[in-house]
């Protein structure tokens, strides 16, 4: 990937949870873990993906004759797409009317993605936010950002980066005097089960979290967030809670704004469905509002103060 451009899957506007106040969240494309239940699967490929929408489908079949790898063909649920052949060259999402096959990806230069976020720079005053780079994982493109950070900057705008930190300590630490602020996931704490379900072993992301401690212990102070995702069977058991509270509470506390714990949302099975992916979450429901009191209950009795610990997403209310 050029220093200059960088591949974006989505530029969201008006975020209220991936920073402090009102941000434009850029994802970007390309990922170094595997998240079973990953929300964006889109951005684990580096590489441009193609979707395709059942229902926006007319059945012209010109996708069909198009494609000149023939990775399409025709069937009782619509187009089906042979991966193993398709290249996304894109002939596919062109031609289509409906606009039913699209390309997950669009490249964008480093003046025109600093053009596009700048729109927003009005809101970034009023109510207190900026612009936070997510993914996928955007420090597998860290020339892209130690630029386009800079030049933020430059231009008054908080910055915030979203990151997995399972990289190399210093790709994370260079980049964080660009940083106002770092939202840090920590997933599992057992090494085997973080490594069949995100397909990489979690010592990496501890010890650079460590390293971002001790930074930030030396003065320069980017603002830190911890957040976990509550992934039923996975990572929302009493067990790893637990053993994160315990983590936190006996090396990283000092330095910690919050941590909050992200309920588990099922909207992301259409994006699967998209790109004719299986899901091992497909039918499990939101979390209930027992489920995460039971666990946010457990992360205080470890010593996590209760003005550290947010509990945040899409959580019903249990039958009463």
């Amino acid at each position: 990937m050029s220093q200059n451009t960088i591949k974006i899957v989505e530029i969201s506007r008006g975020t209220t949870h991936d920073g402090p106040g009102l941000r434009t969240t850029v994802f970007t494309k390309g990922c170094v873990l595997a998240c079973r239940w990953c929300q964006n699967p889109e951005s684990i490929s580096p590489n441009h993906e193609v979707w395709y929408e059942k229902t926006r489908c007319i059945g012209c079949l010109l996708c069909v004759g198009a494609c000149p790898h023939n990775a399409l063909d025709s069937g009782k649920l619509g187009i089906g797409i042979h991966r193993g052949q398709c290249t996304a060259c894109g002939t596919c999402a062109g031609i289509c009317p409906a606009k039913a096959l699209t390309l997950t990806g669009m490249e964008w230069s480093m003046d025109d993605l600093v053009r596009e976020v700048i729109k927003d720079k009005p809101y970034y005053g009023e109510f207190g936010g900026g612009v936070t780079v997510s993914g996928g994982e955007p420090l597998i493109h860290g020339a892209f950002l130690s630029g386009f950070f800079a030049k933020l900057r430059e231009h008054g705008i908080h910055v915030a980066l979203d990151t997995c930190a399972c990289l190399p300590e210093e790709d994370l630490i260079g980049i964080l005097p660009l940083v106002d602020a770092v939202l840090y996931d920590i997933k599992l704490m057992d090494t085997v089960k973080h490594m069949e379900l995100t397909g990489r072993e979690n010592q990496l992301i501890l010890n650079n979290l460590l390293a971002v401690a001790a930074y930030i212990r030396k003065g320069a102070k980017p603002l830190l967030w911890i957040r976990t995702p509550l992934i039923p069977g996975a990572t929302a058991t009493e067990d790893n809670i637990g053993r994160i509270a315990d983590f936190i509470t006996g090396n990283i506390l000092d330095v910690i704004e919050r941590w909050e714990l992200c309920a588990f949302n099922p909207a992301c099975a259409i994006k699967y469905n998209k790109m004719q992916k299986p899901w091992m979450y497909e039918g499990v429901g939101a979390m209930k509002r027992g489920e995460t009191d039971i666990l946010q209950r457990i992360a205080l009795s470890r010593g996590i103060p209760e003005t550290k610990l947010i509990v945040s997403g899409i959580i019903t209310q249990d039958k009463k």
